[in-house]
C-alpha cells in the first residue's frame, strides 16, 4: 500500500495544527501564571510602601512628634514643619494613590485596598487630615479623590482612637 505525497501532505497539516493549539495552550498556562506572579509583586509593593512609610515615621521620635502634633493641630504648624507635615502625609496618599489605581485595574483585591486606606477613615476628622486634604486634593488624581471624598463621609470606625486625642492633651481643651 503505497502512500500518496497528497495524503502526507494532509497528515502533516493535521499534526501542524494540533501542534499550533497545544503551543497555543502552553502560552496561555505561561500568560495566566505571569499574571499571577504580577498580581503578587503589586499586592507586595502596595504593602511593602505604606510598611516603610509607617516604619520611618514611627521609627523617628522627631517625625513622630511632628507628625502627630500636624495630625491634632487645627492651626498650621510653623511653616517649615507644616510643610514637613504636608510631605509626610502626601506621601502616604501617593501610596494610597497607587493602590486605588491597582485596584482600579483589577490587580488588586478591593478588600486589600479598604484595609490600606482604613487610615483615611481612622483619621478624617483630624484637623491635620481635614487641612492637608483641602491643601493637596488637587495634586492626586480627580478619581482617587472622589475616592477619598466617599470616605471622609463615611461614619468613623470607632476601634481607630489610636489617633483621638488622649485625655488631658493641650489640643483637646
Amino acid at each position: 500500500m503505497k502512500v500518496r505525497l497528497s495524503e502526507l501532505a494532509h497528515i502533516a497539516e493535521i499534526v501542524g495544527a494540533l501542534a499550533v493549539v497545544v503551543s497555543l495552550v502552553y502560552v496561555g498556562i505561561q500568560v495566566n501564571n505571569s499574571v499571577d506572579a504580577s498580581r503578587s509583586v503589586a499586592v507586595n509593593d502596595a504593602n511593602v510602601a505604606l510598611q516603610n512609610w509607617y516604619h520611618e515615621v514611627g521609627s523617628s521620635q522627631q517625625a513622630s512628634e511632628l507628625f502627630y502634633r500636624g495630625l491634632i493641630s487645627s492651626e498650621a504648624l510653623a511653616p517649615e514643619e507644616e510643610f514637613q507635615f504636608l510631605m509626610m502625609f502626601h506621601g502616604v496618599f501617593l501610596a494610597f494613590q497607587n493602590s486605588y489605581w491597582l485596584t482600579e485595574e483589577g490587580t488588586l483585591d478591593p478588600e486589600l485596598l479598604n484595609s490600606l486606606t482604613a487610615a483615611i477613615l481612622g483619621t478624617k476628622d483630624m484637623p491635620g487630615t481635614q487641612r492637608y486634604w483641602r491643601q493637596r486634593k488637587s495634586y492626586l488624581n480627580p478619581n482617587f479623590g472622589a475616592y477619598v471624598d466617599e470616605l471622609m463621609e463615611r461614619e468613623t470606625n470607632p476601634s481607630m482612637d489610636i489617633y483621638q486625642l488622649p485625655p488631658g492633651y493641650p489640643e483637646s481643651n
